[in-house]
């Protein structure tokens, strides 16, 4: 029975799915996260605490921006 022949060429870059739902990328280039902790136990939480949770903030650590685009390489425009 023959073998098959073996494919040539390049290995698919695989997404790291937490880190794209966890990240994402701003038109800008800049790469945001969302807050933590808006899931439960938020009934005593102020509003406008609540508020401020729905930002999303900008990730200053360089090592981390690294660590992300290699994570999720598809996730650059």
């Amino acid at each position: 029975m023959p073998r098959k022949a073996k494919k040539s060429g390049k290995l698919k870059l695989k997404t790291h799915k937490a880190t794209s739902k966890r990240f994402r990328l701003t038109g800008s280039g800049l790469l945001v996260r969302s807050k933590g902790g808006k899931s439960h136990l938020r009934r005593r939480t102020s509003d406008r605490t609540k508020a401020l949770l729905a930002k999303t903030i900008p990730v200053k650590g360089r090592s981390i921006i690294k660590r992300v685009k290699r994570l999720a390489p598809n996730m650059e425009k």
